[in-house]
Parts: C-alpha cells; structure tokens; sequence
C-alpha cells in the first residue's frame, strides 16, 4: 500500500493547522508501524483485491443517499471484476453502497440510523467533523454529502481501510475525506479542531467510558457538538448494566448505562445542552446476515425463545444517541 497515495493529502492539510500539525509527527510514526511493521495477516490479500478493482470513470456519485455509490455503463466483464474484487473484501458490516449496479447489502442498514439521527444534529455545511469508530465509512460519506467542509474517520481495522479505499475510488479520490485506522486513545490530546465529533457505536466497548467523553471533548472546538450514540438499558439515574461475560456474544462490551446515567456521564465530563434524541431497539431487519457478511448477526445474538433477551438473558440492544455540546 502506497503510503502518500493513501495519507498524503490528509498529512498536507493537518500541516497547514496548528493543532493538527502538532499530531503530524506521532501519527506518521504510528501509520507507517501498523501498515508496514505490524501488518495484518490478509493485508495483502486485501491489498490485491483492491489492484484488481476496474478503472471506471463514473458517471455520476452518489454520497448523500441511502445507497452511497456511484454511477457510469460498463460492460459485464468489468461488471463480473468489479464483483470479483469486491467480495474478496468481505464481510462488508456499514452500509449500504452501490458501484455501477453492484449492490453491497451490509450487515447493517446504516442508512436507518443515519435517517434517525440526522435530524437532530447542527447543520454540518462548512464544518470540520470527525467520526469515531466509523467502520468503513458509509456515515463519513453522509456526512460529506451533507456539505462538510472535511471529514476524517477513524477506525482501527485495516479491512475497514481497505473498503474505505475501494468507495473513494469511485466516490472520489481527491474528496476531502479521510479513514485513519487508530482508536481514539491515539488520537493527540486538547485538538480542539473539530465542530462536530460523532462517537456512534464506541463507547460501550470503552473500559472507561469516562475518558472516552473526554477525549472526545477534547477533539472538540469550544462550542462544537457531540453526536454520541451507544448501547443503554433502561433505569434510573445511577443504574448501569456491566455484563458478567460477553454482551449479544461480544467479548468487549463493559457499561450499559441508563439514559438518566449516561447524560450523568456527560455533564460530569463538562458538556452541555445535553438531549437525549434517538432511542431505539435494533431489529433483525437492521441487522442481519447477507450475501456480503454470511456470518452470525443479531438474529443469533438473540434468545431464540423471546427476541427481547440476548443469548445471556441481558435486554435486547436497546441504542440511544444523545447530543451535547462543548462550552465555548
């Protein structure tokens, strides 16, 4: 993997911003470690399916729709390669995409969750975002079809890179959009560059939630807006849920706050303006095996006897997104 072709751009801007600039050195370090040094075991096999994508001139994108993708004609050998190349960049989890008529029907309908949340965020116009635990992007698409100045993910799976680079190569190469595959501990302290920070996904898998608030306070500008959404329970003020073991069989799963408890967490890490905007149970329509991600989803994370209970006997994921705001 090209390391200029895939960073550079990003590098140059956050060499043009103070506070950026001053994360330059350590991220360059720690990018060039994990692509070159620690690589995953199938990078190259990724690195290969992603050589075998077809030089296409699309037509038309489409990166504020459900479906972010893009449009042009091209025959059914390209079509059957376009294919080939894509499946090998299996299993796709955050979606939905569509290259030139190929379908990618993720695991998750991350179109509905986007639908759900948009409505109550700041306009994002001419605003610098950042997305936490963006898995391979589709929400950073949105947010940039959505008329963000820049938009920069992060994600610590290098498979999640590779799909990222398979949709900017039709979506846009040089769009101002950006998969950095770190965890948000790696991200440099006090940035205070972004307007909004989306945090979707992340914070139960936190050991402590409470550092991850505020790390994410710290990425924000004074007055910039948080999107947080996570996994809760229903209950009082105080009350969280800590699982014994694993969580809907993920081993990574530490505090499942009430809503009460969790907008406590926020106002503790000093934010503000805090409302809680979403709260929804998953269903097994937005989460569910496909073609392109064959393995268990939540229909097998779910009490076959009562969909409400988990395999352990926990609530169902019950997910809310809150939106708070950084004191200016």
């Amino acid at each position: 993997m090209n390391y200029d072709q895939v960073f550079g751009d990003l590098i140059t801007y956050m060499q043009g911003h103070k506070r950026l600039k001053n994360w330059v050195p350590s991220l360059e370090l720690l990018l060039k470690q994990k692509l070159y040094e620690k690589p995953h075991g199938d990078m190259q096999r990724w690195i290969d399916a992603l050589d075998n994508l077809p030089a296409i001139n699309p037509e038309t994108t489409h990166i504020n729709s459900s479906r972010v993708g893009a449009n042009a004609s091209i025959d059914a050998t390209t079509q059957e390669q376009l294919y080939d190349a894509l499946v090998k960049l299996r299993p796709w989890r955050k979606g939905p995409f569509e290259l030139f008529n190929t379908h990618i029907d993720t695991e998750w309908r991350s179109d509905w969750k986007w639908d759900r949340v948009s409505p109550h965020i700041s306009p994002l116009a001419n605003k610098n975002v950042l997305d936490v635990g963006c898995g391979s992007g589709y929400h950073c698409w949105r947010m940039l079809g959505e008329g963000a100045n820049r938009v920069i993910g992060i994600d610590p799976s290098y498979l999640f890179l590779m799909q990222f680079n398979a949709i900017k190569k039709y979506c846009g190469r040089d769009a101002p959009i950006h998969l950095l595959p770190i965890k948000m501990e790696d991200v440099h302290p006090q940035l205070e560059h972004f307007d909004t920070v989306f945090s979707m996904g992340v914070l139960y898998h936190r050991k402590s939630p409470i550092d991850h608030l505020y790390e994410l306070k710290g990425a924000l500008k004074p007055g910039g807006e948080l999107v947080l959404e996570t996994l809760v329970v229903e209950g009082e003020l105080g009350y969280s849920l800590m699982p014994e073991d694993r969580y809907a069989m993920m081993r990574n799963v530490w505090y499942l706050p009430s809503v009460p408890t969790l907008e406590l967490w926020l106002r503790r890490a000093g934010f503000t303006d805090i409302k809680c905007v979403d709260l929804d149970q998953t269903s097994l329509d937005e989460q569910r095996a496909t073609e392109w991600m064959d393995f268990q989803s939540l229909a097998d994370f779910l009490d076959p006897t009562n969909p409400n209970l988990t395999v352990e006997g926990y609530p169902a994921p019950l997910r809310a997104t809150l939106v708070a705001s950084k004191p200016k």
